[in-house]
Parts: C-alpha cells; sequence; structure tokens
C-alpha cells in the first residue's frame, strides 16, 4: 500500500507541475496588454485552483463509485434474492456521487468563465501575493 501511494503522490505533484506551467504559458502567450497584469494574474491563479479542484472531485467520485459497485456486487453475491433492490440502491447512489463532480464542474466553469468576485484590476494585485 505504501509504495502504491508514493507512486500516487508523485504523480500528482508532476500533475500540479505540469499544469501550472501550461496555464502560466497559455496566460503568458494570451497576455492582451500590459495594463492587464491583474486580470492575467487573476486567471492564472484560477485556472491552477479549477484544475486541482476538478482532479480531486473527479478522483473522489471514481472512489465513491468504484466501493458502492464493490459492494453492491458482494452483497448480490452473497444474497442474489434482493438483487433487484440492492441495484436500484446501487443507481441511486452512483446518481448522487455523480452529481456532486458535476456541481464541482459547474463551480470551476463558473470561476474560469464569469469572474463573479470581480477581482480584477488593482484591487486584486494588492489582496494576492506576487508570483
Amino acid at each position: 500500500m505504501g509504495k502504491k501511494f508514493i507512486i500516487l503522490a508523485l504523480v500528482l505533484a508532476i500533475g500540479i507541475m505540469v499544469t501550472m506551467r501550461l496555464t502560466k504559458a497559455a496566460a503568458e502567450e494570451t497576455a492582451p496588454a500590459a495594463g492587464k497584469a491583474a486580470n492575467l494574474k487573476y486567471y492564472y491563479i484560477v485556472a491552477q485552483a479549477c484544475a486541482f479542484g476538478i482532479g480531486i472531485a473527479a478522483f473522489g467520485g471514481a472512489l465513491g463509485q468504484g466501493r458502492g459497485i464493490s459492494s453492491a456486487v458482494e452483497a448480490i453475491g452473497r444474497n442474489p434474492g434482493a438483487g433487484g433492490q440492492i441495484q436500484t440502491a446501487m443507481i441511486i447512489g452512483l446518481a448522487l456521487i455523480e452529481s456532486l463532480v458535476i456541481y464541482t464542474l459547474v463551480t470551476v466553469l463558473i470561476l474560469l468563465f464569469v469572474n463573479p468576485f470581480g477581482l480584477t484590476g488593482q484591487i486584486f494585485v494588492d489582496r494576492c501575493p506576487s508570483y
């Protein structure tokens, strides 16, 4: 278990570093003007946070769905007569787990495209540390 966890942590760390590099490179390529550096900084930080958040949500959702299906299959194997009821409960549970991942996706899209906090210009530069 320890070796698998270390490999997973390394892959996650490398993925985060690559994502940070790519978002910074993409932000620098599409930088409109020097006066809009604060907007660029906002989207750079939000892109990193959104990538990290959706990754955690997808990972947690996949783990939950895997454990739910595993438990349902074991229960059906122990009591085949209750298979229909177990399957119904499993499908409802999977739908609820997936809805949490979809809520995260909607939140990420709002943060990326709407800028709900209005953090632009000098206000954002004053509130955030420099990178």
